[in-house]
């Protein structure tokens, strides 16, 4: 990636839904070019898609909720299933293997404290290997970015 891709991923970080005549001019390009570099950053996988930014609260989704889960065994057939299982959870929105005590850590939103249990119960104890979970209820955000850092030359 050059200073005009990352220009183009930055512009696009912003707003995705730019037109390509609108990008071009920002990024200082004819509109081809820039319809080409885009297409390049798509195919190799750097942008990775376009979506909209929703507020989870007015969706009804207030809450969000850290739960560390400890596996019974760190084995990569048991992470594996976990990821399988862990995927048809939609209340699950951000799942991370870790370091330290914990296995995973997992974002989940929900619309009140009866939803949270209920995911709970009837899913996220009903997949096996688990060891052990910990919740931690976010009071507020207090930063939430969208945009990667574009610093450096990467």
């Amino acid at each position: 990636m050059d200073a005009i891709d990352r220009r183009i991923v930055r512009s696009l970080q912003r707003d995705g839904r730019m037109k390509i005549a609108d990008l071009a001019e920002a990024v200082g390009l004819s509109p081809t070019p820039c319809a080409r570099r885009l297409d390049k950053l798509q195919a190799d996988g750097v942008i990775t898609g376009f979506g909209a930014r929703v507020d989870a609260e007015k969706l009804g989704l207030p809450i969000s909720v850290f739960v560390s889960v400890e596996l019974s065994r760190q084995d990569r057939a048991a992470i594996d299933a976990f990821e399988r299982a862990i995927g048809a959870c939609d209340e699950v929105m951000e799942c991370y293997l870790m370091t330290g005590s914990r296995d995973i850590l997992l974002r989940v939103v929900c619309a009140d404290l009866t939803a949270f249990d209920a995911f709970l119960e009837n899913r996220l104890m009903q997949i096996p290997g688990i060891r052990n979970l910990r919740s931690n209820f976010a009071l507020r955000t207090m930063v939430r970015r969208a945009a990667l850092p574009m610093r450096g030359t990467w």
